[in-house]
């Protein structure tokens, strides 16, 4: 039956895909930060967007690492060239990466800051104000080495539970193999988060995802683990069972299979159209995409379909750096508007280890509608040869095509626009509800595609270090219009609706969509 679904999408889909084109506007659009720093901040270096002004427009946060970081507001005109004005709202040090959440959901952003140190939780008071709220909402930040983060709503909570991920023990700087300190979950108590509730063992994380991996109605957390410094350790997912305690999902019970890679970053998908999440899982010239072998076993046993996929992306593919690659950020969006989903993969050395290639591209891996990839990084203009770690794919000026910015290593984050001219139809939403969850984290928005029907889960986590609260972009190729509901957290469906391409809508609970115009 897979099969099947794939020879219905291919046959419009299976010629070369248009390859988008890209400018390269760091120098003018005003990102200047650099993600600093030795060995400390070897991991990290993320990238937070979304619209704290309230113009619709995402707003960029940029790690330092062992420099400032920096939040800039989002100046650009709709459809130009892109400009961001540099601010001094949050210059926190020692950042890894950050993820916009809005915690108390009363409407405004704050931001999750992870950090070589205390983590910050940072309430919005608009306008892209902020202050630290960690004594307000109980929530203690620790003296780790954080570098992965999720956040989920579980059943009758009001208040999220965050999940955060820790790297080694920077202590032990002699012998750091086998230090893995302890991933936490802060669970809520009331308004507040009680204290952290120790995920043992844990194997140095460097992602981490909520996702309704079998559609049960209950998410569960998946974790990304760097095999470099950990000892005996494994991929990870945990049962998050409402007023239990976390249990990870062994062999033996649930039937999951050991994997050992250098994790680094996780990125869902239902890439195989099966109704299903699928997980491509970065590494070090071992990146695995992951579908489900058999739902109605109900156990969590994948299969590795990267290399028939052709997004192995193991080595460079352009210049002339025959060893492995090394992968950070993956992120899955369909950027050339064709209704097929796309890949980027955020690429660098870890610093300068000999037998990992130093000219590393970052990948535009293009779908092409027969469940297979294309590389085009270097045509579409984003091959930075650049020491890449976090990123996001994002419409940073609303014109319906997506862009991209990437931090990386010792020197300045980099910007493209998307400039080419637009070979497919766009559609833009934002979920809102009203109470707890204001962002419907959580939520699923599927899309009819002909006889197909694509799920893509809304998330808060994943990717490396890097996360984006927004308008939620859909490719629809030829179409003129889009048929999609949303299934809520907690389970209501909403109606189905067609929406006409080339706009932007707010979609709430039992609600009409309410369309929205830029500027």
């Amino acid at each position: 039956m897979r099969a099947l679904v794939f020879l219905a999408l291919a046959a419009p889909a299976c010629a070369e895909p248009t390859i988008p084109t890209f400018t390269d506007e760091t120098a003018s659009a005003g990102l200047s930060t650099v993600y600093e720093g030795e060995w400390e901040y070897m991991v990290g270096g993320g990238v937070a967007t979304f619209d704290c002004s309230g113009d619709g427009l995402p707003e960029v946060f940029l790690s330092g690492g062992a420099a400032p970081s920096a939040l800039y507001l989002n100046r650009s005109p709709v459809g130009g060239a892109l400009a961001f004005e540099k601010t001094d709202a949050v210059t926190l040090d020692a950042v890894l990466g950050a993820y916009p959440l809005d915690i108390d959901s009363d409407g405004i952003l704050d931001l999750v800051v992870l950090r070589l140190g205390e983590n910050k939780l940072l309430r919005g008071l608009g306008q892209c104000r902020f202050e630290e709220a960690n004594e307000a909402w109980g929530f203690d930040g620790g003296d780790a080495w954080s570098s992965a983060f999720a956040a989920i709503w579980e059943k009758g909570q009001t208040w999220p539970t965050l999940a955060i991920g820790n790297y080694i023990d920077r202590k032990e700087e002699a012998f750091p193999w086998g230090s893995c300190t302890d991933n936490w979950l802060h669970r809520p108590e009331g308004n507040k988060f009680g204290a952290p509730i120790p995920l043992t063992p844990s194997f140095c994380a460097l992602s981490m995802l909520f996702t309704d991996w079998n559609r049960s109605g209950n998410p569960s957390l998946r974790v990304s683990n760097d095999r470099e410094y950990y000892k005996a350790g494994q991929e990870q997912m945990w049962h998050l069972d409402p007023g239990a305690a976390p249990r990870l999902y062994t062999e033996k019970e649930d039937g999951w299979k050991r994997l050992r890679i250098w994790g680094m970053g996780i990125a869902a998908a239902d890439v195989n159209l099966d109704g299903y999440p699928d997980y491509y899982l970065t590494s070090m010239a071992d990146n695995k995409l992951q579908v489900l072998k058999d739902a109605a076993s109900g156990k969590p046993d994948y299969a590795d379909i990267a290399f028939k996929s052709g997004i192995t992306a193991h080595k460079p593919y352009t210049g002339g750096d025959i060893n492995p690659s090394t992968a950070w950020h993956p992120q899955f969006a369909d950027v050339n508007n064709d209704g097929v989903l796309d890949l980027f993969v955020a690429k660098g050395n870890v610093a300068k280890m000999p037998d990992f290639a130093a000219q590393d591209p970052n990948n535009l891996m293009l779908g092409v509608g027969d469940g297979t990839f294309v590389e085009a990084g270097d045509r579409a203009g984003v091959a930075s040869m650049r020491i890449a770690r976090g990123a996001q794919v994002v419409d940073l000026n609303l014109d319906g095509l997506l862009d991209l910015v990437v931090v990386n290593r010792w020197t300045s984050a980099e910007v493209w626009r998307q400039t080419g001219e637009a070979t497919g139809g766009w559609l833009q939403v934002r979920l809102a509800q009203p109470e707890a969850n204001r962002d419907a984290i959580g939520a699923v928005i599927e899309i009819k595609r002909g006889v197909v029907v694509e799920r893509h889960e809304i998330a808060s986590g994943g990717g490396h270090v890097s996360g984006s609260v927004g308008w939620l972009h859909f490719g629809l190729g030829a179409a003129t219009a889009a048929e999609m509901r949303v299934i809520w957290p907690g389970g209501a469906e909403g109606s189905w609706m067609t929406l006409p391409a080339g706009g932007f809508y707010i979609l709430r609970p039992g609600q009409d969509a309410e369309a929205w115009t830029p500027g």
